[in-house]
């Protein structure tokens, strides 16, 4: 296989990243003929790297989520997201963790520690409060509906502040728009002075994998100071997700 064909088949696929394409969108964007597309096509179906519906629009294949999971499990999201995590820390100055969702707990699985002399309570390895913390509401709103339901039923609601979220339909509300937004705000929920937000981190597949928080005690920052970060936070997820394989949807040309 030469070099050019090679690379093509590289941009084939970053195109079926953007989303479902048809021969002709392919052929356009690689500026090439139909039946060149084809012929690249054709091998990367039989591998079920790519496939197509009865409609012949072509859209990435499972073989290639399953060799994205393989090589991300041989890396891990810890290893991923640390360089980025880093910068995020360095460009703030305030506390960054990553956080999993885990046999039905959330776990802080790596923290940043902040540049200032207020430091969180939290430490790797800690479960995160399921109806309080940001990383957590990320997390539980990215499960399927009845999930979520079986969650905030068994959650045991103690009111950590006056701001903590204490019934199940409460949560559940605070899911949906935190669903909807993208991101989630632990508003003095956990400790009355302290403010974070946390956005999630997407694999390849687009499940959601982990959840990067930044935390802010109030000494440091005032909630809508907090709230400004979420631009940067986002990025900083975003970066991490790219690297775990994840390509947002676009519109198709």
């Amino acid at each position: 296989m030469s070099s050019s064909t090679v690379a093509r088949a590289m941009q084939l696929l970053a195109e079926l990243g953007q989303g479902e394409r048809t021969l002709e969108q392919l052929a356009t964007a690689l500026g090439v003929h139909k039946s060149t597309v084809l012929r690249l096509l054709q091998p990367m179906a039989q591998e079920r790297i790519v496939q197509h519906d009865e409609t012949h629009r072509y859209r990435l294949g499972p073989q290639l989520f399953a060799l994205a999971g393989q090589a991300l499990e041989q890396r891990g999201i810890r290893t991923v997201a640390a360089p980025h995590l880093a910068e995020l820390n360095a460009a703030t100055g305030q506390t960054v963790h990553l956080a999993a969702y885990e046999g039905g707990e959330v776990i802080y699985i790596d923290k940043y520690e902040s540049r200032q002399p207020v430091r969180m309570y939290s430490r790797v390895g800690l479960r995160a409060a399921l109806h309080s913390a940001a990383v957590a509401k990320v997390l539980l709103a990215a499960l399927p509906p009845t999930a979520r339901r079986e969650v905030a039923a068994s959650i045991e609601y103690t009111p950590f502040t006056a701001n903590t979220l204490t019934t199940p339909e409460a949560l559940l509300a605070e899911l949906e728009t935190v669903a909807a937004q993208g991101w989630a705000q632990d508003h003095a929920e956990h400790e009355p002075f302290v403010n974070c937000l946390a956005v999630p981190v997407h694999d390849a597949t687009r499940r959601v994998v982990a959840a990067v928080s930044v935390s802010v005690p109030d000494v440091l920052l005032d909630h809508r100071q907090v709230l400004a970060l979420l631009p940067r936070l986002q990025t900083t997820a975003a970066a991490v997700s790219a690297d775990c394989g994840f390509h947002p949807v676009k519109e198709q040309r």
